[in-house]
């Protein structure tokens, strides 16, 4: 199921007057796991993406959240055909992009771009900032007015940085600083979608302000569209518009920011908001906090029918028999749930 009734609110209009930027129809991304010696026999899959269909409209920001495992990088990673999914289709402005060879996706890299988690892991250590941020515009042949040189002071100095700082190595910056370092990498092209994949678990909670704070301005400036993939579900609050939840590789909740932050209606999503404290101490020492029994099940064999019934407070029969779809239950919410919640979070 797609999401194409689902209202943009930053946009502040119906996605429906416009086509999505890129879009994932019911993919899957089974990684094999094999065992022996030479002989190598599979022995099963690990089901890190499993039907996931969603869409990503232009200016906006799309929100991913999960506990670890969930499949949320790879989600990225196959927005942007890092990883050529094992099932369903990758469709990019229109084009299915889902087996595109290296040699036809080549053109296509210069629309949408990636941001890593590990500032520090991310950029070549033998290679300077100059190096590293001009090698998008080299690789793809991009002419400049004043050469590459310029163009990458300029893109280190709207991130941030020195543009003095050109021939300086990544071992010589803080990990904010790396981090902008990457941002004007992604930005060299000038990119029409760009996954951020926790861009700012890294980092203090001080840079991290910093950090999306300039992701927020480029936005504006730029007309950029982001997928922003994170863990901290207050980060995700304060810079997305719509926001999905995902556990073991599929889409629990799928709704705009105000309706899934107020009025979570998935059990799990009930569960991931009550953890998060809140600044005022008498709200917080009233607040009901829901605790998840037992462990997230392995991908490699996950439960059948809906994949969170073995931790789920509400789980009947059905839940064990039935895969509940990702139904639409108003204008800017989905959820897949047999018995969703209706009471609002204060």
């Amino acid at each position: 199921m797609t999401t194409s009734a689902v209202t943009a609110p930053a946009a502040g209009a119906t996605v429906t007057a416009r086509e999505p930027i890129v879009e994932l129809r019911d993919v899957r991304m089974h990684f094999p796991v094999a065992q022996g010696g030479l002989l190598r026999r599979k022995m099963g899959a690990v089901r890190a993406v499993d039907g996931v269909s969603l869409a990503v409209y232009g200016g906006e920001t799309l929100g991913i959240v999960g506990e670890s495992g969930c499949g949320k990088s790879t989600t990225g990673r196959l927005m942007t055909r890092l990883l050529e999914p094992t099932g369903g289709q990758v469709v990019f402005e229109g084009q299915d992009i889902t087996h595109l060879s290296t040699a036809k996706l080549r053109p296509l890299r210069r629309r949408f771009q990636m941001i890593f988690q590990d500032p520090y892991s991310s950029l070549n250590p033998r290679h300077t900032i100059g190096t590293i941020v001009g090698a998008p515009l080299r690789l793809h042949g991009v002419e400049t007015p004043n050469g590459v040189k310029r163009a990458v002071q300029d893109l280190l100095e709207r991130v941030g940085l020195n543009p003095e700082h050109y021939n300086r190595y990544p071992h010589e910056f803080s990990g904010g600083q790396r981090q902008r370092i990457g941002i004007a990498r992604a930005l060299a092209l000038r990119p029409k979608l760009i996954v951020c994949d926790e861009p700012v678990s890294a980092l203090d909670v001080s840079i991290q302000a910093q950090v999306i704070n300039l992701l927020e301005d480029l936005q504006n400036e730029f007309d950029l569209t982001y997928l922003f993939i994170a863990h901290d579900l207050s980060v995700v609050r304060h810079i997305s518009d719509r926001v999905a939840v995902m556990y073991l590789g599929k889409v629990m909740e799928l709704a705009d920011r105000t309706s899934l932050y107020e009025a979570p209606q998935h059990p799990y999503t009930h569960a991931l908001l009550s953890a998060v404290p809140t600044p005022d101490p008498a709200k917080e020492k009233g607040r009901e906090r829901i605790l998840l029994r037992g462990d997230v099940p392995s991908p490699l064999d996950p439960p059948p029918a809906c994949v969170f019934h073995t931790r789920c407070w509400k789980a009947q029969d059905i839940c064990r028999v039935v895969e509940p779809p990702l139904l639409q239950v108003s204008p800017t919410h989905q959820v897949a749930c047999h018995f969703p919640e209706e009471r609002k979070l204060v």
